[in-house]
């Protein structure tokens, strides 16, 4: 039987990159990923690009949120407009945050009433996730529209074994506290897995204070807070050994301070036109957001477990509504979104895998503040995916799609990614798939909005190779990938609009990595990615780093666990907007360097602390132009195992 011994928290920049606990050694057999939209082991998914974050790196690294445990990823940055709780955006290889589909439990978490129908990772907390999947390159095939430049699948934990519970309490820098509790486990033919999370931070200004291009004499004091509620929760009963009906669902309710935005900069309030720092007057600029995602599945065996089945309904609403510094009610946005779907899995062979699914997805939107009354769309979708092992080493995955928009009418498209394992320790994989993204009802209908928009359409295709040295001690592998975007829209300041670019949008680099185990229950890992991007007109994307090179490593000794991670992230552009106090355009972000420290020692078998050091050595940098970012921050923590 084979094994392989992978550590917790090392992104692996491959198709077979998983994290475990560092001291456990598993079988490869039972590392499941749903990259494929089935449930594969992780040498069994074809070309397929991804990486899977476990339960058991978000604990090393105590990362309260997914886009923080997000930002070590390859291929893969995340950019917030300030402090916790505001905007937060991802971008795969290079390609816009609306190119990228976030799931969790396979219910879409894109926002159908943001500008672009984008992701904001801003107030989704790691409670209760099992693991975080993130597969790069287009995926529309199987997940269709917004899965252009690849998904990110959050999976919540599913209740196994006795019954267990644990409380927790976290404290530190900006008078941030955390309570949690959560429970899991099976109880006859059913099982469950709750969790309730609370959050308070005093926070800091959005506005950054220590920025010497953007005015301050009280236009950045203001402290910005958050507060987040979060509840998560799954069921399940089996019915028959081979039928099992699942519900899950998802609550969050938050409130973000804000600060306002002038001419080219944020500060914590500005006069009217034309804009001038107003420090003195009110200051109450808030979001106040609620979230509700929810789904109910049929699982299915048939024909003694060679045909699977799953039908499912799920839904997402989002709530937003924003309040300006006078405390008055200034935008507010509604999205809504539903799916009915279908999905079988043949096993014609074991070594070959046919899956068929249909699908009718609704979604909608309404905002008085953009002039949208009420806007809705449907898409209904069919798909089929081969997955075969040719022979040995050999493994293929294709797949092809048919959508039916009900604006823009008909799309194909497909996908095909090839894998081979060499006796030598060698692995090749590539990957070729088209992509579709319709606009979004926010870029179709609102004041902003043009009609006359027709969706983007892309190719992408990688190219890459692992290579084990000496038994999972040393590995070492790199991944080409090139993505190429027609007709992309963006916002146009000139028209203040949305506009189709005309021409190719590309993106291409290289994914790399460094694997290293010199002793038993230590690994280090080095990752290098390289982005270039490239609109019709040659200019950079906004926001993306050419350069972003990452060191991690991980260490039990006994009780005690040892994390420490470092990020450094090359210069990219600032958005066309970004000007400094003198009217001046930015033109590009300083480079960055941040370390991460995180600890925790089993004090007995039912109680454990924990502590943190977030940007150890207080490094200053902005991922967005004028906003900041936490400094040197300090937390201590106590988790109750029952």
């Amino acid at each position: 039987m084979k094994q392989i011994s992978i550590v917790a928290g090392l992104v692996v920049m491959t198709s077979c990159c998983t994290a475990v606990a560092a001291e456990q050694t598993i079988n490869l057999d039972n590392i499941v990923v749903t990259a494929t939209r089935t449930e594969k082991t992780a040498d069994k998914v074809g070309g397929t690009s991804y990486t899977v974050i476990t339960k058991d790196d978000l604990a090393a690294k105590q990362d309260t949120t997914v886009a923080k445990a997000l930002k070590d990823v390859p291929g893969l940055n995340v950019v917030s407009n300030g402090g916790p709780g505001t905007t937060t955006s991802i971008f795969l290889r290079g390609a816009d945050s609306k190119n990228t589909l976030v799931l969790v439990d396979g219910v879409v978490y894109n926002d159908p009433s943001s500008a672009t129908r984008s992701a904001n990772l801003a107030n989704l907390t790691t409670d209760n996730i099992e693991r975080i999947e993130i597969v790069r390159g287009p995926m529309s095939v199987l997940y269709g529209s917004n899965a252009t430049a690849g998904v990110v699948n959050i999976i919540t934990k599913d209740g196994q074994g006795p019954p267990k519970s644990r409380f927790g309490i976290e404290g530190g820098s900006y008078n941030t506290w955390k309570e949690f509790a959560d429970s899991s486990g099976s109880i006859g033919r059913g099982s469950y897995s709750l969790s309730i999370s609370r959050i308070d931070s005093d926070g800091f200004s959005n506005a950054d204070a220590k920025n010497p291009l953007i005015p301050h004499a009280g236009n950045t004091s203001e402290k910005d807070g958050w507060r987040n509620t979060t509840f998560s929760g799954k069921a399940g009963f089996h019915l028959t050994p081979t039928f099992t009906i699942k519900a899950i669902l998802r609550a969050m309710a938050s409130t973000a301070d804000l600060d306002d935005y002038g001419p080219g900069y944020i500060g914590d309030r500005f006069s009217s036109w034309p804009y001038s720092p107003e420090p003195n007057g009110r200051k109450d600029a808030h979001t106040d957001s609620d979230l509700y995602t929810g789904r109910i599945e049929a699982d299915n065996a048939f024909l003694d477990k060679k045909l699977n089945s799953t039908a499912y309904v799920q839904f997402t609403r989002h709530n937003r509504t924003g309040y300006d510094n006078d405390g008055i009610e200034s935008y507010d946005y509604r999205g809504e979104s539903r799916e009915a779907g279908l999905q079988g899995t043949y096993s014609l062979s074991a070594t070959n895998d046919l899956t068929l699914g249909t699908s009718l997805y609704w979604e909608s939107m309404k905002s008085l503040s953009s002039s949208i009354e009420n806007k809705d769309t449907d898409t209904r979708s069919v798909w089929a995916q081969e997955q075969v092992s040719l022979f040995t080493g050999l493994d293929l995955t294709g797949g092809l799609r048919y959508d039916d928009h009900d604006k823009f009418g008909s799309k194909m498209t497909y996908r095909i990614a090839p894998s081979y394992m060499f006796g030598t320790g060698t692995t090749i994989k590539a990957s070729y798939g088209t992509g579709f993204r319709a606009p979004s009802l926010f870029e179709l209908y609102s004041v902003y909005g043009n009609e006359d928009l027709k969706p983007e359409e892309s190719r992408g295709f990688d190219f890459g190779f692992e290579q084990d040295l000496s038994k999972d001690r040393v590995v070492i592998g790199a991944t080409y990938f090139i993505m190429n975007f027609d007709d992309r829209i963006d916002y146009d300041f000139l028209t203040s609009s949305y506009q189709q670019a005309t021409g190719e949008t590309r993106t291409n680099g290289v994914e790399s990595f460094v694997r290293l185990t010199p002793v038993p229950n230590l690994r280090i890992q080095v990752g290098y990615t390289y982005t270039h991007t490239e609109d019709p007109e040659g200019s950079p994307l906004v926001r993306i780093p050419k350069h972003k090179l990452t060191l991690e490593g991980r260490y039990r000794y006994g009780k005690a666990l040892f994390d420490a991670d470092l990020r450094w992230v090359g210069s990219r552009a600032a958005s066309e907007s970004a000007k400094d106090l003198y009217g001046n355009s930015v033109g590009s972000l300083d480079p960055y360097c941040v370390v991460n420290l995180a600890t925790s020692y089993d004090l007995t078998d039912s109680l454990q602390v924990t502590a943190k050091i977030k940007n150890l050595f207080d490094e200053y940098y902005e991922e967005a132009w004028s906003y900041a970012t936490p400094g040197r921050s300090i937390y201590l923590g106590l988790i109750m195992k029952i």
